[in-house]
């Protein structure tokens, strides 16, 4: 989860790189694809770092891949944060438990309470879990 004081665009450069395991720029759509086709798994992601012949297939640099993330009308938005709120929830929201198995999903280790800490700074409600609307706000 992002903290309130970091930008979308330092977000999506965060993630991009988390996919540019050559630091090369750009990224490969079918690596994306992978990652994406894993989460949905329930496995974990794990970018692959791009070989030299992945020139040659459609690649994304930052600006394409944020430009791919951003793009739709708002229901199809609406739509994707509720699948993406839904790879996380547990019962009626994000749980600290939940956050930090799809964390280590995603490559990224944090302990139990590092994923408190997280909760807690969209937690408005201060019931300990991140429901559907503060998952909105947070995500903005």
């Amino acid at each position: 989860m992002k903290s309130k004081n970091v930008t979308k665009r330092e977000e999506y450069q965060r993630v991009f790189s988390c996919f540019d395991k050559s630091q090369q720029g750009n990224v490969s759509v079918s690596t994306i694809e992978r990652c994406v086709d894993a989460i949905k798994a329930g496995e974990k992601a794990v970018p692959q770092e791009e070989t030299a012949d992945t020139h040659t297939h459609k690649s994304l640099e930052l600006d394409e891949f944020v430009k791919l993330v951003e793009e739709g009308d708002e229901v199809d938005k609406e739509n994707d944060l509720k699948q993406a709120f839904n790879m996380y929830e547990e019962s009626e929201g994000i749980t600290p438990k939940s956050l930090k198995r799809m964390l280590s999903l995603l490559g990224e280790s944090k302990s139990l309470e590092e994923c408190e800490v997280m909760i807690s700074q969209f937690d408005t409600n201060r019931d300990g879990i991140v429901n559907f609307d503060e998952f909105r706000v947070m995500m903005q």
